[in-house]
């Protein structure tokens, strides 16, 4: 019995709370009031989009010269620079003993002034025999001339012609002699340039400007061509970095695209694309590309580096990315126009890094969009839409 009066007492104070509360909820007319859904609207505007790649590598020289001795076998006798120095084209690297090199210069210096000299003695021996031919040519011809008249013996006639024909061929040989002495003059003028050109090579120079990255040249070693080169130059101080980038977005990255680069040391130096290597690797699926940098400080080769590359900037519709959501129909938003909401399917375009999507086709600039669009909203359903900056006050408050 108690219990039953229990149960009715409860249903009694359920209808007189259900009755203040629809009486709570009554219009100034008696009408009940239907409260909506709030949610938070934006407008669409016109903003920059930019299209950045995220990348990281190592700092690399631009070009890296190696510089080898180019005669073998000689010590080095004197290093005038170290790893770090900057010098310019033609300084002095460093020296190899040059005396051996020296005595072979005076060698063919010699060699050459005999050539020279044989030139000479050819040149008096053609004029010997040609004086002895032409004498030899005028005495056949007078013994010919008696012979015609029957005034001369026919055994002295031809000893006039075998002395006329060995003249000619002694001045026929002289002449070959003379080109013989020209040809030894030209062989020891090479050789005195060559025996020059190794003693100049003596001094190591550098062929280029720069600085010097690495050194493995010592005072006593014998120099070689193989091997390890005696220095290393990073032409023109340039240093570079070296990056690798996932296919998918390699395509988009063109030369002279701008970049942003952070160092190890984190400062951030600018650049811009310089190469782009035209395959991709078919393993890692990467591609190699190379940024100049443009730095007043010294970057050090070697170290990592980071940053980003800017493949396009424009000015777009955007909407927060929060607006766009997909669907098996494609990408759409949800516009809110007198407190009514509408799907709209849209082309939607870059993200940028502030947190706006691109829309490339489906709405204008100015209209009202889902801030944050919700999958339980439906075309036709009435809302209460409140501006984002008033939604941000209202979460302060």
């Amino acid at each position: 019995m108690f219990g039953l009066q229990r149960r009715l007492g409860l249903a009694a104070l359920a209808l007189v709370l259900g009755s203040a509360a629809l009486a709570a909820d009554e219009n100034a007319d008696g009408g009940v009031k239907v409260r909506l859904p709030v949610v938070t609207v934006t407008a669409a505007d016109r903003t920059e989009v930019v299209a950045r790649i995220p990348v990281s590598g190592t700092l690399v020289p631009r070009e890296e010269v190696l510089v080898y001795p180019q005669i073998n076998g000689y010590a080095i006798e004197k290093i005038n620079v170290d790893v770090g120095d900057r010098v310019e084209a033609g300084d002095v690297l460093a020296v190899l003993n040059d005396r051996t090199l020296n005595a072979q210069l005076t060698q063919a210096e010699a060699e050459l002034q005999r050539a020279q000299a044989g030139v000479g003695q050819a040149q008096n021996q053609i004029d010997s025999t040609r004086a002895a031919k032409d004498e030899a040519d005028a005495a056949l011809e007078r013994n010919e001339t008696l012979g015609r008249s029957g005034n001369v013996s026919q055994a002295n006639l031809i000893k006039a012609q075998s002395a006329a024909a060995s003249a000619r061929a002694a001045f026929a040989s002289a002449q070959d002699g003379l080109e013989v002495a020209k040809a030894q003059v030209v062989q020891a003028t090479a050789q005195r340039e060559l025996a020059a050109l190794n003693l100049s090579r003596s001094q190591i120079a550098a062929p280029v400007s720069g600085i010097i990255s690495a050194r493995s040249a010592k005072l006593g070693a014998i120099s070689a061509s193989g091997g390890d080169p005696m220095f290393r130059i990073i032409r023109d101080g340039e240093v570079e970095m070296e990056a690798e980038v996932i296919e998918t977005a390699f395509g988009s990255i063109e030369v002279g695209d701008p970049t942003e680069v952070v160092t190890a040391a984190n400062s951030t130096v600018d650049g811009k694309v310089r190469l782009v290597a035209p395959t991709v690797d078919q393993v890692t699926r990467l591609g190699v590309i190379r940024i100049s940098l443009e730095s007043a400080a010294p970057l050090r080769t070697g170290t990592f580096a980071s940053g980003w590359i800017t493949t396009d900037r424009h000015m777009a519709t955007t909407v927060p990315a929060s607006a766009v959501l997909t669907d098996l129909e494609g990408s759409y938003v949800q516009i809110v126009k007198d407190g009514v909401v509408e799907k709209r399917q849209v082309v939607a375009g870059l993200l940028s890094e502030d947190g706006r999507r691109e829309i490339i086709r489906g709405i204008e600039e100015g209209e009202t969009v889902m801030a944050r669009a919700g999958l339980f909203f439906r075309s036709g359903d009435r809302v209460d839409p409140v501006t984002a900056a008033k939604s941000a006050e209202s979460a302060s408050q």
